[in-house]
């Protein structure tokens, strides 16, 4: 097996955080993927000479959390950003975040593996829950606060707007190409779910099909956005947006969530087939999503009904399996 070499850099907002970045660097226990050695060292190690694609100063700068993305993590090539805060998940701070400039063996849906180059924001970053019921309505929440983090970006550079949509459940548009996307994974122990998400966003690479900075400037603006202001803006929007998440519900949400999105009024065709007849097709119209994250849909027959994926379409909308609701 191949061995890939890496640096991971540590650091923290705070000297606490900067302390405990040194007791993990000193300890040697971080668990990296099979095939890959990683060299560990702390920000303050780091010549300032040296051409840092991502600037770890004006991240900490830009950032006014109280937890969220406190303690950082940096490499610029690591094999999965979402890897290292999963296998660490109990040596590191709740609200850590891994980034890397480019990944070989980024995590997608249903165990698809991706290589990122560099030009996207690529990261993943630890939190806990306690109600599993919950769990699943996080990645619309995560998918907010990344839209809204460009949106903040846009409007502080004196930028013009990128409209960035939602695609259900966990994509990102922009032009009706995709941008972005997210990944939530979970395990359960001592009674906490213990939740790494992970986000790629394309900033710079218009191929194979568009990026942020593209749009700007054919927008006419001269300004770039930049991996570390997103970033920043991302954790300050998450950590209010899960704060109202946990305290009032994905309820408080759905009104800012639903003008983001790209399916209010949308039609659906379901193929439906019963034993021994056959497939019918019925059209339903998305109205939002129900309590446990699925979509809420009304039929032909003005009843409700839940959306669920078929689990073998890669696109959702081609393999929809509906489920009548009382």
């Amino acid at each position: 097996m191949e061995i890939q070499q890496s640096l991971l850099v540590l650091c923290g907002k705070s000297p606490i955080e900067n302390d405990l970045a040194r007791s993990i660097r000193n300890s040697k226990n971080l668990k990296v993927s099979d095939g890959e050695e990683i060299e560990i060292s702390l920000q303050s190690e780091i010549p300032e000479s040296s051409n840092q694609a991502f600037r770890v100063e004006s991240y900490m700068d830009a950032l006014s959390t109280d937890c969220f993305g406190r303690f950082l993590l940096w490499s610029p090539r690591l094999a999965s950003t979402h890897d290292i805060v999963s296998q660490n998940f109990c040596e590191l701070p709740i609200g850590s975040v891994c980034v890397a400039d480019v990944q070989f063996k980024g995590r997608g849906r249903s165990k698809n593996v991706w290589e990122s180059p560099i030009g996207c924001l690529l990261f993943s970053f630890t939190l806990q829950m306690e109600d599993g019921r919950v769990v699943p309505l996080l990645q619309y929440v995560v998918s907010l606060a990344v839209t809204e983090a460009i949106k903040m970006v846009c409007q502080a550079k004196g930028s013009p707007h990128l409209d960035v949509k939602i695609k259900w459940p966990n994509d990102l548009y922009l032009d009706g190409l995709k941008v972005g996307g997210i990944l939530c994974t979970s395990t359960y122990r001592s009674k906490k779910f213990n939740v790494s998400a992970g986000i790629g966003l394309n900033i710079d690479n218009d191929k194979p099909t568009a990026c942020l900075n593209s749009k700007l400037h054919q927008l006419g603006s001269t300004h770039q956005l930049r991996k570390e202001d997103i970033l920043a803006a991302f954790f300050n929007k998450f950590e209010v947006l899960f704060d109202a998440f946990m305290d009032k519900g994905f309820e408080a949400l759905e009104d800012l969530y639903y003008k983001t999105w790209l399916h209010s009024g949308q039609k659906v065709v379901i193929e439906e087939k019963s034993e021994g007849q056959p497939v019918e097709a019925a059209t339903v119209t998305i109205k939002g999503l129900t309590s446990s994250g699925y979509l809420l849909a009304i039929g032909e027959d003005n009843k409700p009904c839940e959306l669920h994926p078929d689990g073998n379409s890669f696109d959702f909308f081609k393999g929809l399996v509906r489920r009548k609701m009382e």
